[in-house]
């Protein structure tokens, strides 16, 4: 019993931190997207930005809820996937550091800049998906949430490689030139 009470604790404790993180982004994202539309950005894609939030939020729900009602454990390799999580962490914000300013969740462009090619932008394209869906498959993955894991990576790539990425490249058209 005191181990599923424990186990509950990681699992809520966890959530809170991404939650935290979550929200500390949206401010940050909020920010940079005032400053941009200042500096006279427009906005593409903005009727799926909808979609991603309730995918995301969704996720949290799910991956806490099913862990908890399968009682909650750690998988067998849950450092390997706690270890991913990290990682990813780190590249995630490597891109928001290597983007400044110009680092949003939504898809914002001022006409005639230079793209961005630093940091992890130099060695290949969108690596922020990238974490994010390292991200929303290993976390639940930690806590043997493998329906929520398999479900959120699906719906996700099906989003990014059908919607969010092709909005992303035809807003970029709009870039003049490559900062390096």
């Amino acid at each position: 019993r005191s181990g599923a009470v424990s186990m509950v604790s990681w699992l809520a404790a966890l959530a809170a931190v991404i939650i935290l993180q979550r929200l500390l982004e949206l401010i940050l994202a909020n920010r940079n997207r005032k400053w941009m539309l200042k500096q006279g950005a427009k906005e593409y894609g903005a009727q799926h930005y909808s979609k991603f939030f309730i995918l995301h939020s969704g996720w949290l729900v799910c991956w806490f809820v099913e862990a908890v009602y399968c009682g909650p454990s750690l998988a067998h390799f849950w450092y390997v996937w706690l270890a991913l999580f990290i990682l990813a962490q780190g590249l995630r914000y490597w891109c928001i550091v290597s983007l400044g300013h110009y680092w949003n969740t939504r898809i914002l462009v001022i006409p005639g800049e230079k793209r961005i090619c630093l940091g992890p932008y130099r060695f290949f394209q969108h690596p922020n998906y990238m974490a994010v869906a390292i991200e929303l498959g290993c976390v639940p993955l930690i806590f043997n949430a493998w329906l929520t894991a398999m479900m959120a990576t699906i719906l996700n790539a099906w989003l990014l490689l059908r919607v969010r990425i092709p909005a992303e490249e035809e807003a970029l058209k709009q870039l003049t030139k490559k900062y390096i």
